[in-house]
């Protein structure tokens, strides 16, 4: 093996840290510090999400090291797909996966999402996903190949493209569940309902009270009626002392409801 592998290698496993998931049971997961890693949106999101007794398949679109896909197996007792198309980040998924003994609640596909419907025909109960925030265009001032920019930009996926591939996937009267920013908000309800996926929750997300959103948790069912959108109660973060609120302690320490 040559000596520029060797380093590389080494390098790449100083960067890695394994956090707690929190929850019960405390599930564990690998991260690396230089690559873009899991924050309180992916939990909200997965802790947000409507999922029925009866549900028998869900897909996380752009897993990431896999957050939102464990999180998950504390909820239900679904089987959980979930596709990644950056090879280090899915890396990290497997591994934590295998950490956590959930091989057979999780499936991985390295795979780009866009075309993954047609690709493998299969279809869900619910989809959710985490997906690049920040819009891009040719005069965007960013590496379009750096892997931070790639999860964090619409690169290689934007919210239409998205939405197209979550309506394609979901069985009638399936749920589609995102989490984005609330300046994104008007592209985000445009292409739902361009995609007969209409938004029937919506929350959103602050630092603290007092200040301003800086996410948003949308749910929208394929194939029904406009209109009945719920707006639920604000959600904070953080109490005025920095203490986290009972609201995002419930998100943290979520139980396993499968037992």
């Amino acid at each position: 093996m040559r000596l520029n592998s060797i380093l590389r290698i080494e390098r790449e496993r100083i960067m890695e840290v394994i956090n707690e998931l929190l929850g019960y049971p405390y599930y564990k997961i690998i991260q690396d510090s230089d690559r873009f890693n899991f924050s309180i949106d992916s939990v909200c999101l997965a802790h947000f999400v409507t999922l029925k007794p009866n549900a028998k398949n869900v897909i996380d679109l752009g897993c990431g090291n896999g957050p939102i896909a464990m999180y998950l197996t504390l909820r239900t007792k679904a089987h959980i797909d979930a596709v990644e198309i950056q090879e280090g980040s899915l890396d990290l998924a497997r591994r934590s996966i295998k950490l956590n003994m959930l091989e057979d609640r999780i499936t991985l596909y390295h795979d780009d999402i866009r075309g993954f419907a047609k690709k493998y025909q299969k279809k869900y109960d619910v989809v959710l996903s985490n997906p690049p925030f920040f819009k891009y265009n040719e005069t965007s001032n960013i590496n379009k190949n750096d892997y931070k920019t790639i999860a964090r930009h619409e690169v290689m996926l934007n919210i239409f493209d998205l939405c197209k591939e979550a309506a394609a996937l979901l069985n009638d009267a399936g749920v589609f569940a995102i989490v984005h920013r609330p300046d994104r908000l008007t592209d985000i309800l445009k292409a739902l309902r361009d995609n007969r996926l209409e938004p029937k929750r919506i929350q959103f997300i602050y630092p603290k009270e007092g200040m301003c959103a800086n996410h948003v948790l949308i749910e929208a069912v394929k194939g029904r009626g406009e209109g009945g959108l719920k707006a639920l109660p604000p959600f904070y973060v953080h109490n005025s002392d920095g203490s986290h609120t009972t609201m995002a302690l419930e998100v943290y320490n979520q139980k396993d409801e499968t037992r």
